[in-house]
C-alpha cells in the first residue's frame, strides 16, 4: 500500500517547486512508517531516510534504451551489477525524461565509439535536460552469432541485427555467404527469431540468426553459435551514467577524476585557443575535445537561461546559421583548485558554459552510487525481477483535452493549430475569425454565444491583449469558469494572475504561461505556412502553476509544449516579469521608433542591420493596445522612454560637439595654410633674389678683372677679392653702399 502511495506521489507531483516539496515529505513520511511497520520506528532506532538510493531497500532503477539483453543493459549490469532494475525505453529522450521525472534513478547511455565515432543525439540531449553525469564505463563490444535452439552453422542463411552491427561483421558474414539484413535493434533481432514476429521476407527461425550480445542469448533462449564475430577488436562504446545529482563533492586525491563540459565561443579570432589556454597554462590535460553544430533555437534558450542567472552575453550580434557547442573533457575534477581558476577563467570569455558533470574515471563509482551498488552485491534476485519493460507513466494515457481559445488573432491562431493536433479546440473572438478557425481546424463560435462556448471545456485558455484582460475576465460569470484550468498568454503575466485570483474562485485552476515565441507575422492572420516556418524546438516556456488542484490536466495541456520540444521554464509570474518585462517593452518600442520605412531593403547589408530589420518587421504588426499593455503594466517604462531620450538628447549633443569641434579644426587648419603659404611665398621670393645678386657680382667682377693686366700679381689678388666698398645687400633687400669705415680714406671705387 505504501508503495502505492508513493507511486501515486511519484508520478502528480513531477512539476513545481512547491509540488517536490510535497513529493520529498509524503516520501519521508511513508519512509517512517515503513520503518515503523518493520519494528525500526521505536525508540533509539533512526527511521529510514529517503534521501539517496544507498538507504533504500528496493534495488536502483537505471534506464536504457533498447530490448532486454540489448548491449546498454550488459554495460550498465556491467558498472552497476546484476542486482539494479534495468528499465528497457524506446529512445534516448524517454531515458532521460525517466530520470528527470523521477521514475528512474539513473540511465545508462552512449555517447562515443571507437569506430562509429560520436552519438551527437546524446550530447544534445544533455543540453535539453539537466542531468549530471555520475560515472562512465568503456564497453568492449563483442557481437555473437545467435540462433535457435538445435539450428547448426551451416542452416543459416541470413543475418539480422542492427545496420551498425552488421557492418562491423561484414568480412565474417561474406566468408560463410550468409546475406545480412538490417532490423531496428540488435537485442530485438534475438526477440524476433524467439517469438516468430516481424521476420524480413524469406526469414525463419531455421535459417536466420542474429548478431546480439551474449546477454540476449540468455534473455531470449539462443544458442551462441560464435562469439567474437565483428572484424575489428578495437570496438569500445563509452557509457555514460546520468542523474540528478552530481558526485564531485564525493571525489578526492585518491580518485582519478574527469570533468565534462561544454561551451559556446563568440565569433573572434583566436577565440578557441584563449579558451584552451586556460587550462593548458594550469597544466591541466584533456581527454577530448570535440565540436558540434547546435540549432539556433537551443542556444537562444541557453542565452535565456544564463541571463536569468544574471550572466550577459557580450556578443549581440545575430546568431549565426553555424553555431558551435564546443565539449571538452579534462582530467581534474572541477572542486580542484586549479580547475576552479581555469573555469573561472573561461567563464570570462565564453558566451555559455556549463559543467556537465565531476566523476571518477575508469568505470569507478563514488558517493551514492558506489552505495547503493554495495548494499545489493549480497542480495538474491531472480533474472526476471531485474528487468523492467514498463514505467507508470507509460500506463497513463495523455488525457485529450477540450480547450478553447478566447482571442482568435494572429497568436491565437498560432497556438490553435498546434494544439488542434492532439486535443479539440473551439474558439471566440470579437471579429469574424471563421475562416481562420476553418483553415486551422478549430471550431469557431461568435462573441454573443459565450455560453455554448464554454460548456464542456476543460481549459480556457485567454489569448487577449494585456489592456482587454480584466474586463474580458469580468465579463463572464464566475460558475461558468468553474472546475475549469484557466490559462493565460500575457507578455507580462504578474498582472494577469493577479486578476485571476481576485475574480475567480477556489474551484478554477489557474496557470499562468509565457510562451515566449510566436507566428513571423502579427498582422491578424496566419497563412498556412506560418507555423511551419516557426519552430517551437527548444523555445522556452515559462509557467507558472498558480493554483492546481488537477496535475494531471496541467500537465496534459503543457505536455503540448513538451512534445513540441520546448524548453519548459518552471518560474513565478513575478520573476518573469522582473526578467523579461524590461526587455519586452524596450524591444517593441525600439521596433515602433524604426519601423519598416526606415530601414529600406537592400541587396548588401551587415548582420546588425538584418537584425534591426528583423525587429522592425516583427514588431510592425503589434496593434496599439498591445504595447499599450505592454507599457501600462510595467512600471519601469516611463523610465525607460525617459531613458531612451536622454540617450538620444546624449547622442544629439556628442553629435553636435563634434560637428563644432571639427569645423573649428577645419577653420584653424585653413588659416595656417594661408599663413604658411605668404611666409613660403616670402621664401621663395628672397631666394630669387639672393640668385639675381650673385649673378651681378659675378658680372662686375668679370668686367674688373678684364681692364687690368694679368701679369700683374697685385691686379690677380684684387680681382679675385670684392672689393670692401662693394654694394651689399640692405636688410630689406634693395641694393645699399657699404658705410665706409671711421678713420680710413676712402679709395677711387668708392668716388665713383
Amino acid at each position: 500500500m505504501l508503495d502505492l502511495v508513493r507511486g501515486l506521489c511519484t508520478r502528480v507531483c513531477r512539476r513545481g517547486t512547491l509540488l517536490f516539496t510535497i513529493w520529498l515529505v509524503c516520501t519521508s513520511l511513508l519512509s517512517t512508517a515503513e520503518g515503523a511497520t518493520s519494528g525500526g520506528g521505536g525508540a533509539g532506532n533512526t527511521p529510514t531516510s529517503f534521501s539517496t538510493p544507498a538507504s533504500r531497500t528496493t534495488p536502483i532503477r537505471v534506464a536504457y534504451q533498447g530490448e532486454p539483453g540489448a548491449y546498454s543493459e550488459k554495460s550498465l549490469r556491467e558498472l552497476l551489477g546484476d542486482n539494479v532494475v534495468a528499465v528497457g525505453r524506446q529512445n534516448f529522450e524517454d531515458c532521460y525524461r525517466a530520470v528527470a521525472s523521477r521514475e528512474c534513478d539513473y540511465c545508462c547511455l552512449p555517447v562515443e565509439n571507437s569506430l562509429g565515432g560520436s552519438i551527437h543525439e546524446n550530447y544534445d540531449l544533455m543540453l535539453r535536460y539537466d542531468l549530471t553525469i555520475c560515472a562512465e564505463h568503456e564497453f568492449r563490444v563483442k557481437h555473437c552469432l545467435l540462433a535457435k535452439p538445435g539450428v547448426k552453422r551451416s542452416d543459416i542463411k541470413y543475418a539480422i541485427s542492427h545496420p551498425q552491427a552488421l557492418a562491423q561483421c561484414d568480412n565474417y558474414l561474406r566468408g560463410l555467404g550468409i546475406k545480412p539484413i538490417p532490423t531496428y535493434d540488435t537485442a530485438g533481432s534475438a526477440k524476433m527469431i524467439r517469438d516468430r514476429k516481424g521476420l524480413p521476407d524469406g526469414c525463419t527461425p531455421e535459417n536466420t540468426a542474429a548478431i546480439a550480445s551474449d546477454l540476449a542469448g540468455r534473455t531470449y533462449g539462443m544458442d551462441c553459435l560464435e562469439k567474437g564475430i565483428e572484424d575489428d577488436d578495437t570496438n569500445f562504446t563509452r557509457f555514460l551514467l546520468l542523474g540528478r545529482s552530481g558526485v564531485a563533492q564525493f571525489l578526492n586525491k585518491n580518485v582519478p577524476s574527469k570533468t565534462s563540459i561544454v561551451f559556446t565561443l563568440p565569433n573572434t579570432a583566436g577565440a578557441l585557443y584563449k579558451a584552451l589556454a586556460c587550462f593548458s597554462l594550469r597544466e591541466i590535460d584533456f581527454s577530448k575535445i570535440e565540436s558540434r553544430p547546435t540549432s539556433a533555437s537551443l542556444l537562444s534558450f541557453l542565452k535565456f537561461r544564463s541571463q536569468a542567472l544574471g550572466k550577459r552575453s557580450r556578443t549581440r550580434h545575430e546568431i549565426p546559421r553555424f553555431r558551435y557547442c564546443f565539449y571538452l573533457d579534462f582530467l581534474e575534477s572541477e572542486l580542484d583548485e586549479r580547475a576552479q581558476y581555469a573555469l573561472s577563467h573561461l567563464r570570462e570569455q565564453a558566451d555559455f558554459c556549463r559543467i556537465l558533470g565531476s566523476y571518477p574515471a575508469k568505470s569507478r563509482l563514488v558517493g551514492p552510487v558506489k552505495d547503493a551498488v554495495d548494499s545489493l552485491k549480497h542480495v538474491q534476485m531472480k533474472r526476471e525481477d531485474t528487468l523492467a519493460s514498463s514505467l507508470p507513466s507509460d500506463e497513463e494515457e495523455t488525457q485529450k483535452l477540450n480547450i478553447g481559445v478566447v482571442g482568435y488573432g494572429a497568436f491565437g491562431q498560432f497556438l490553435g493549430r498546434q494544439m488542434a493536433g492532439t486535443h479539440k479546440v473551439r474558439c471566440i473572438d470579437q471579429m469574424d475569425r471563421s475562416k481562420e478557425a476553418d483553415r486551422t481546424d478549430v471550431e469557431y463560435y461568435p462573441m454573443f454565444d459565450m455560453h455554448n462556448f464554454l460548456e464542456d471545456l476543460d481549459v480556457v485558455v485567454f489569448a487577449v491583449p494585456l489592456i482587454e484582460f480584466e474586463d474580458v475576465i469580468k465579463n463572464i460569470a464566475a460558475n461558468q469558469l468553474s472546475g475549469k484550468l484557466v490559462v493565460e498568454v500575457c507578455p507580462l503575466s504578474a498582472h494577469p494572475k493577479k486578476i485571476l485570483l481576485n475574480h475567480l474562485g477556489g474551484d478554477v485552476d489557474i496557470l499562468s504561461t509565457h510562451p515566449m515565441f510566436g507566428p513571423s507575422d502579427r498582422s491578424g492572420t496566419i497563412d498556412d505556412d506560418a507555423h511551419l516556418k516557426y519552430s517551437w524546438d527548444g523555445q522556452p516556456m515559462v509557467y507558472d502553476m498558480v493554483r492546481v488542484s488537477d496535475v494531471r490536466r496541467a500537465d496534459s495541456f503543457l505536455s503540448i509544449f513538451e512534445q513540441a520540444r520546448c524548453q519548459m521554464v518552471a518560474m513565478t509570474a513575478e520573476e518573469h516579469d522582473e526578467l523579461t518585462a524590461d526587455a519586452e517593452f524596450v524591444t517593441h518600442l525600439t521596433g515602433r521608433i524604426l519601423d519598416r520605412h526606415m530601414l529600406p531593403a537592400t541587396p548588401v547589408s551587415s548582420r546588425e542591420y538584418a537584425a534591426l530589420c528583423d525587429v522592425a518587421e516583427m514588431t510592425s504588426g503589434d496593434t496599439l493596445d498591445m504595447f499599450y499593455g505592454l507599457y501600462k503594466y510595467n512600471p519601469k517604462a516611463k523610465e525607460a522612454m525617459a531613458k531612451m531620450r536622454e540617450n538620444l538628447a546624449r547622442i544629439e549633443r556628442q553629435l553636435a560637439g563634434k560637428e563644432a569641434y571639427l569645423t573649428a579644426k577645419a577653420e584653424l587648419q585653413n588659416s595656417e595654410r594661408q599663413k604658411l603659404l605668404a611666409e613660403t611665398r616670402h621664401l621663395l621670393e628672397q631666394i630669387a633674389f639672393d640668385d639675381a645678386s650673385v649673378a651681378v657680382r659675378k658680372t662686375r667682377g668679370a668686367g674688373s678683372a678684364s681692364s687690368r693686366s694679368p701679369s700683374s700679381p697685385s691686379n690677380r689678388i684684387t680681382s679675385s677679392r670684392p672689393s670692401r666698398s662693394a654694394a651689399t645687400p640692405s636688410k630689406g633687400g634693395a641694393l645699399a653702399p657699404k658705410k665706409p669705415v671711421a678713420g680710413s680714406r676712402p679709395t677711387s671705387g668708392a668716388k665713383a
